[in-house]
């Protein structure tokens, strides 16, 4: 083999070693509140929105802040550094992603699921039949 070859070779191989130490480190999975405060990486979290505790909004630092239930019960105060998401308070499951901090979870990112308007509408649609 020609010594570019091997060179290149190596150079590709470097990089797909650091690629996937990077990724490795970066995404943790799905886990509960409990086990993201004990985890280094990153975590998705799966949970409903408290209604009954408060919802906190700074407009001077961009920051929407809220209480969350995982799927163990646990409950957690969430920071999120962007106004609240539309359609949250018809949420029927959050998901938050991001890192445990002192005594609340840091979302970066924060996916809502709202109920389907399908299922909805088949819903009704099978209420009328009857």
């Amino acid at each position: 083999m020609k010594l570019k070859t091997i060179i290149g070779l190596v150079v590709m191989a470097g990089f797909a070693g650091l690629l996937f130490l990077n990724f490795g480190n970066q995404v943790g999975g799905y886990m509960s509140f409990d086990q993201a405060a004990s985890s280094d990486a990153k975590a998705h979290v799966v949970g409903t929105w408290v209604e009954d505790m408060p919802t906190e909004y700074d407009r001077s630092a961009n920051v929407f802040t809220f209480h969350m239930r995982d799927q163990n019960g646990n409950i957690q105060r969430v920071r999120y550094a962007n106004p609240k998401p539309a359609n949250f308070e018809d949420a029927t499951e959050i998901v938050v992603e991001g890192y445990a901090q002192d005594e609340a979870f840091v979302a970066n990112h924060i996916l809502v699921k709202c109920p389907s308007k399908y299922n909805e509408t088949k819903g009704l649609q099978q209420t009328a039949s009857r």
